[in-house]
């Protein structure tokens, strides 16, 4: 057969989404509405829907999150509470060391204190030496030694020592009537009772 009588190629395109304008095209017959209805509901069906399954997730993500955080702040305020609790217990153990180191420093020094305070009782403290004495009772003092014990006060066996005993028709209780040697005490702690000379009531 020669070239003259040979049939022209024809190409037909069958893509139903046109390269150039990406819309669909309708089929041989079809109407161009009815391929464009199409095209919107490929779309519709393609376009992710609001509130499916993702959403779900994010749900219980942000959920655990939270639990999450609650927790890390649950433990985070035990340690603070522990944490204050020991630092209480570090001060009051502190205090109570160096409440015991001064009692014993005071305690120590007792024998000195009566031998001062028997001294200023009979005269006997004179000159430098006052003024030494005031110093030692005023700075044992002001670190909490109080010296106890009068005439004429209840006779109590927590703070007391009896040495002697008599009866008076002048008091309606135990009295001391006279100290013997003062009593001293550091805080709430007796270092050594008053010794006292008691009246106990007639019975």
């Amino acid at each position: 057969m020669s070239e003259e009588f040979a049939e022209p190629t024809v190409v037909r395109d069958r893509r139903r989404i046109d390269p150039e304008t990406g819309a669909v095209r309708a089929e041989p017959g079809e109407p161009a509405e009815q391929g464009d209805q199409q095209a919107q509901q490929q779309s519709q069906q393609q376009a992710p829907t609001v509130g499916g399954p993702d959403d779900g997730a994010a749900d219980a993500a942000l959920e655990a999150a939270q639990a999450q955080a609650a927790e890390r702040l649950e433990e985070l305020q035990r340690l603070n509470a522990e944490y204050v609790n020991y630092r209480k217990r570090v001060d009051r153990d502190r205090d109570v060391a160096r409440n015991t180191a001064l009692a014993s420093v005071a305690e120590a020094l007792l024998p000195v204190l009566d031998d001062v305070h028997l001294a200023r009782q009979h005269g006997d403290l004179t000159g430098p030496f006052v003024a030494i004495a005031d110093k030692l009772e005023a700075t044992l003092t002001r670190f909490g030694l109080v010296r106890y014990g009068e005439n004429g006060e209840p006779f109590d066996p927590a703070v007391h020592e009896a040495l002697m005993h008599s009866h008076s028709d002048e008091h309606e209780v135990a009295t001391c009537v006279q100290v013997l040697q003062p009593g001293y005490r550091f805080g709430e702690r007796i270092l050594r009772p008053a010794r006292v000379a008691v009246a106990d009531p007639q019975g």
